[in-house]
């Protein structure tokens, strides 16, 4: 089976959720995790901090840098990626996992919230990937992974908040110039989505709370998927829009069940999703 053993991984948004999960995973292969993210000190309503997730890592068998590090800002993320390279010798992956969620029609989202998804979602995704891609130039099995959807531009998910989809598929759009700008330079770039939602603090706050959870996937999912992204051949593999499941079933997965947080409810699907993207067969 591939490995990321001895890979560094630049996180962004790696204190909880799928961003944990896919540092977790790439930890149990022996990894280098640069954990960057705000939450330095606990939150209320969001669990983790960089250093819990630090220890998780180390747990796992990573190594881990956690860096304060808020991607709205140039010389944070410049920083940031300086320290990643400098302990740990270089930046082979980049994960953009770091977004901000506002559900709010158009009359509803004041400016500040859209500012605030724009500056993260798509100018954070933006910046960060400027900010590695000298680094990664000098990696063996060089990859950028964007959590974002497939550029699906039907009106359904434009229609009832315009701003986060804007937002969201602005990173989608990162994948589709970039992949191509440094397909030279054997740089792969690839975007991967959820086809359910998935358990993580934006739900649990946002969309809908404790019930709506239940009929969630578990983050391990994506963290399985990205694996198998960022696994292979960079030079071979680059320019991808893919949703977790439907990867996983074409790399021999058959169990789905295992990623349920309840298996006896109905799951929920996310947004963005094609409808032209058939769920695997149970």
């Amino acid at each position: 089976m591939a490995s990321l053993k001895g890979k560094t991984l630049f996180i962004t948004g790696a204190s909880r959720g799928i961003g944990l999960a896919i540092a977790l995973r790439a930890a149990r292969d022996g990894a280098n995790i640069a954990i960057a993210a705000k939450t330095a000190e606990p939150h209320p309503k969001l669990p983790g901090t960089i250093y819990t997730a630090a220890r998780q890592i180390e747990e796992a068998g990573g190594r881990a840098l956690p860096l304060v590090c808020d991607i709205r800002f140039e010389e944070q993320v410049l920083a940031a990626v300086h320290a990643s390279a400098e302990t740990f010798g270089g930046i082979d992956i980049c994960v953009n996992n770091a977004s901000a969620i506002s559900l709010t029609g158009t009359l509803a989202t004041d400016m500040k919230r859209y500012d605030l998804m724009h500056s993260i979602n798509t100018r954070g995704t933006f910046l960060v990937s400027k900010a590695v891609i000298p680094h990664l130039r000098k990696a063996g099995n060089p990859h950028v992974l964007n959590i974002a959807p497939p550029l699906d531009l039907a009106a359904k998910w434009f229609a009832p908040h315009a701003a986060y989809t804007m937002a969201k598929f602005g990173m989608s759009l990162c994948v589709l110039g970039m992949a191509e700008e440094f397909r030279g330079d054997g740089i792969a770039f690839n975007s991967l989505w959820p086809r359910t939602m998935i358990d993580t603090a934006a739900i649990r706050n946002v969309v809908g709370g404790s019930e709506t959870v239940t009929h969630c996937r578990k983050p391990e999912i994506m963290a399985d998927a990205a694996h198998v992204i960022l696994t292979k051949p960079s030079r071979e593999f680059t320019g991808h829009f893919l949703i977790d499941d439907t990867l996983l079933a074409g790399h021999g997965v058959t169990d789905f069940s295992v990623y349920a947080v309840d298996p006896s409810k109905e799951l929920m699907g996310d947004f963005f999703v094609p409808d032209d993207i058939a769920a695997p067969r149970p």
